[in-house]
């Protein structure tokens, strides 16, 4: 796969996996933000019962399972990392939610096929 073709399916990815939160009921916050630190794909926020909670979210998207699962690429490096893109998120946002959780969104889109998505919450 060239870099043009990844870096359109990322993309494409990443609007499947907007469409789906938004989908659940948050607000999308913002995409690709970017710091000293590195890159948190999808900040959104979820309110349930009164209570603000910052959704920070990584999205891995594959065109088939050839390297595995999507989700198989997010290890603990890779959640420690968004550990501290969360803090420094929230260090620059005036934002005080009453909680704050890490997902992940991984999505296989084959050709010919629908995509298949899956939303874990709460990776870390």
């Amino acid at each position: 796969m060239t870099d043009r073709a990844a870096k359109s399916l990322g993309v494409r990815g990443e609007d499947l996996a907007v469409a789906e939160l938004e989908r659940q009921g948050m607000a999308i916050l913002a995409r690709n933000w970017r710091c000293r630190l590195g890159e948190i794909d999808i900040v959104a926020v979820e309110q349930i019962r009164g209570r603000t909670t910052v959704v920070f979210c990584e999205v891995k998207c594959r065109s088939g399972l050839g390297f595995g699962d999507p989700l198989e690429a997010i290890t603990y490096a890779k959640v420690r990392k968004l550990r501290q893109l969360a803090a420094e998120w929230l260090a620059e946002s005036a934002d005080k939610p009453d909680a704050i959780r890490i997902d992940a969104v991984g999505i296989v889109l084959r050709p010919g096929t629908a995509p298949v998505l899956r939303h874990e919450r709460g990776i870390g």
